[in-house]
């Protein structure tokens, strides 16, 4: 075998093999979106109004966030949605407003009349999200926060 076959043979192996590293650094360097700062408030309907349910969340991602649902559940259930469960299409989703080119402040909001609230298990609930980036990740959270029902 030839210097220069042998040579380029080498060269060959060493481009390929930076080739297929900086594929796997970059496969690895994607991020999951994160959600943070969860809270939850649950305001009884009174004087006539109707009551409210808020869940607020800041979501980061390195592409962007795409959206968040949200399902809330009374911990006496035992429901405990999972990650499949609030990839559903009838999954209430949240209103994300960009804070930055990776981060969002999401806000869900639920009406609760007289008469749901009168239905509404008392006691803790939990509030489970599920975070969606541009680039098609997700981050799920299965007690992203808790509230009180009372009244």
């Amino acid at each position: 075998m030839s210097k220069r076959v042998l040579v380029s043979s080498i060269v060959g192996v060493v481009v390929l093999g930076g080739v297929a590293a900086g594929g796997l650094a970059m496969a690895y360097g994607a991020t999951e979106p994160t959600v943070a700062n969860g809270s939850a408030r649950y305001a009884a309907p009174a004087d006539g109004r109707a009551g409210t349910l808020t869940f607020t969340a800041d979501v980061s991602d390195d592409s962007g966030v795409r959206s968040l649902k949200v399902v809330a559940w009374p911990v006496s259930s035992k429901l405990d949605p999972t990650e499949d469960d609030l990839r559903k299409d009838d999954v209430d989703s949240a209103v994300c407003r960009s804070v930055s080119a990776e981060k969002a402040r999401c806000t869900y909001t639920l009406k609760v009349t007289r008469a749901e609230a009168a239905e509404l298990p008392g006691g803790s609930w939990h509030v489970s999200a599920l975070a969606t980036a541009e680039d098609g990740g997700t981050a799920f959270v299965s007690r992203a926060a808790v509230f009180d029902v009372t009244g």
